[in-house]
């Protein structure tokens, strides 16, 4: 099915099949780094909103490790790969998020930031009782079977993926300030910054996906499928339809 500019409004309809009266339903929404899950997230949270329905976004980037202790175990290098995030963290997340809409304890996530490419220390975020949370991430599906109410996987051709991963690079870069971590590349010339992206999704990203983000796409419900300048291509229902 062709989703054009309407794929939101199209997940919103599958969405609302998988509500749960006086619960929370979780949206697990998987698929590469750079792929635009975050972009696609916030428009079925806003497109939630607006017939009524209260959702919200977290992204399991809250659930990696602090930086010390993947220094410390020797996972800088695969910061993104499954064993760099807290998972037994994130899953307890889900099972409390989805309790009950009229819980009291309070749910928080941990704070991540781009800026500082580190979870931010002691900084957590509350999350209300609320109809839908819209989880997305790279691991969204694969660290939380049996845990949410429907899979998506937002997908697209390799060629396009890592094009996507260096633009995003040397925007990071472009706008970055001295103390974040993409300031060490700003005064390189802009050939050498697409370098270092280009190596960096080729030796970290590149393998993660194919080893461990791709095998994800089974446990999806809805496939979709993107083309060239971020254009929604297509719609692939796996199950999703109630």
């Amino acid at each position: 099915m062709s989703a054009g500019p309407d794929v939101a409004a199209v997940l919103v309809d599958w969405v609302v099949g998988r509500l749960r009266p006086r619960a929370t339903a979780v949206v697990a929404m998987a698929g590469p780094v750079a792929v635009g899950k975050s972009t696609l997230a916030d428009l079925v949270a806003a497109s939630l909103v607006e017939r009524g329905i209260g959702a919200e976004v977290v992204s399991t980037d809250g659930f990696l490790l602090p930086g010390a202790v993947l220094a410390a175990r020797g996972l800088m290098e695969r910061k993104g790969f499954p064993e760099s995030y807290d998972v037994a963290a994130l899953r307890a997340f889900c099972a409390a998020v989805r309790d009950t809409v009229d819980r009291t304890a309070p749910v928080t996530v941990p704070v991540y930031s781009h800026e500082t490419y580190d979870v931010v220390p002691g900084v957590h975020h509350p999350v209300g009782p609320i109809d839908v949370v819209v989880l997305e991430g790279v691991n969204a599906l694969s660290a939380t079977p049996g845990c949410t109410d429907l899979g998506v996987y937002v997908d697209a051709p390799l060629g396009l993926i890592e094009e996507w991963f260096v633009q995003r690079f040397l925007r990071l870069v472009d706008g970055a300030d001295a103390m974040s971590f993409y300031g060490r590349f700003a005064d390189l010339v802009p050939g050498a910054q697409k370098e270092i992206a280009r190596s960096v999704y080729r030796s970290v990203n590149l393998p993660n996906l194919t080893e461990h983000i791709a095998p994800s796409r089974d446990l999806a419900d809805v496939v979709v499928v993107k083309g060239a300048d971020h254009t929604w291509h297509e719609i692939v229902d796996r199950g999703a339809a109630p």
